[in-house]
């Protein structure tokens, strides 16, 4: 039986990141992908130049019309844009028309363009007890928590009180992702008695759930080509939840994929400023 799974999500025309980016992750991991559109955006790999929201209503015509006729097995929440599609997105959610849902937060570009008005981050916040999983990344993270932007975790154990804190706000499960991290802070944050010491490389992520809190480590890349990470992890985990046994399984196996994603990345040239990551690397790599 096809696995059918749905982004709601903002379009990038650079093919990088949002809609563009899920639909592709969705592809790549064996899922049909479906897309409601929150916003339109300007956009290359050197940044944001303009964002054009979708009203609200016609967001939520989209997702009913399409609901209605298939049968979807998970939901990636991406960029909102406006307070009033994120409340709407989350009436949703309330409602469960939107299942198994997979948030990110998303906020501010990787090129540093703000994609949500201040004005919409309560309406996200309010959103965390009504859906499956979160995937901030340290800002996101910091803002939800209603932190100052330099209160920002800057080690793991800072990373693990934040994830349960954010469990604290109505969060089934958190992955607070690391990327922002250094190597370096990582590997100093840890206890050096702990099997957790010898991050070296690596890059550190924390998954917490009813059962505790998981530290989760893939290789670190090191590459310019970054251009919707984000995005690609979590509608990686979206599509791989429905056809794994357990959430953490799904999201370890999207962490290993992002991982070979990021260093393939560079095999594409894409744009003058942070390239994507490559989406198809397995399909070109592994005949």
């Amino acid at each position: 039986m096809t696995t059918i799974v749905l982004t709601v999500a903002g379009s990038d025309p650079s093919g990088g990141a949002g809609i563009q980016a899920d639909l592709k992750t969705f592809a790549a991991l064996g899922a049909y992908g479906c897309a409601v559109l929150t916003s339109l955006t300007a956009q290359s790999t050197q940044g944001v130049t303009g964002v054009l929201p979708v009203p609200a209503a016609f967001v939520r015509e989209q997702v009913e019309t399409l609901v209605a006729d298939l049968d979807v097995a998970a939901t990636k929440i991406g960029m909102l844009g406006t307070a009033e599609v994120a409340r709407t997105v989350g009436d949703l959610c309330r409602s469960g028309s939107l299942p198994r849902v997979v948030l990110d937060p998303v906020m501010v570009s990787t090129a540093g363009s703000r994609l949500l008005d201040e004005d919409a981050i309560e309406e996200v916040r309010s959103m965390l007890p009504h859906v499956a999983a979160i995937t901030p990344n340290l800002p996101e993270a910091a803002v939800l928590l209603g932190l100052d932007p330099e209160a920002q975790a800057g080690d793991v154990a800072t990373m693990r009180d934040q994830a349960l804190a954010l469990r604290g706000l109505g969060a089934e499960r958190v992955l607070l992702k690391g990327g922002h991290l250094g190597a370096e802070q990582a590997h100093g944050a840890v206890d050096l008695d702990s099997d957790a010491a010898d991050l070296g490389g690596d890059a550190v992520d924390v998954w917490a759930d009813a059962d505790g809190l998981t530290e989760l480590r893939t290789p670190r890349v090191d590459t310019p080509h970054t251009h919707g990470t984000g995005c690609t992890l979590s509608s990686a985990i979206t599509a791989l939840v429905p056809v794994r046994d357990t959430w953490i399984e799904a999201v370890t196996d999207a962490k290993d994929w992002l991982t070979g994603a990021l260093e393939h990345g560079r095999d594409l040239a894409i744009g003058h400023g942070p390239g994507p990551v490559h989406h198809a690397w397995r399909q070109h790599h592994h005949p």
